[in-house]
């Protein structure tokens, strides 16, 4: 999908500062000057299209009492997206992606307590046919704020 400076400017806008108020998409359009349905036919359209992989809040598991961890799976290459997409239908599941490792599909869990991770990964042992799910809880906390800047192409030098 080719962006221009106006979904740009909406990427750079949302990823951080999603407005809470009663017309959000009238507020991004306000911001980037277009209109709310313009705002709004265009965040569906790079949804749709793959540039945004979701809206949302993203909370502290912790301090909402839940617990998280990361976890890991050794799959065939050829079965990748197979067993991604088992793992894609929990809502617990908050990423999942393929690395290149011998441990290849990554993902994390959140989920109300350990036991409820625990069953997670029977079922999705069970239903990928794969395992063991490797459980690798969070020792230390380090979080790292990662927002992207997109420029425009006469910005970049293109």
């Amino acid at each position: 999908m080719e962006l221009d400076s106006v979904d740009r400017g909406i990427l750079n806008m949302i990823q951080t500062g999603f407005p809470i108020c009663h017309a959000p998409y009238a507020e991004i359009g306000a911001q980037v000057g277009v209109s709310e349905d313009e705002a709004f036919t265009r965040v569906k359209a790079m949804r749709d299209g793959g540039v945004i992989r979701r809206i949302g809040a993203s909370f502290d598991s912790r301090g909402l009492g839940w617990t998280s961890t990361l976890c890991a799976m050794k799959v065939p290459a050829d079965k990748i997206d197979e067993v991604a997409k088992v793992v894609s239908r929990y809502p617990h599941v908050t990423h999942n992606y393929e690395r290149n490792h011998e441990y290849n599909l990554w993902f994390t869990v959140i989920a109300p307590d350990e036991e409820a991770i625990a069953q997670i990964h029977r079922e999705i042992e069970r239903d990928s046919g794969f395992g063991p799910v490797r459980n690798m809880p969070m020792i230390k906390k380090f979080k790292i704020k990662v927002d992207f800047k997109f420029k425009d192409k006469k910005e970049e030098g293109e």
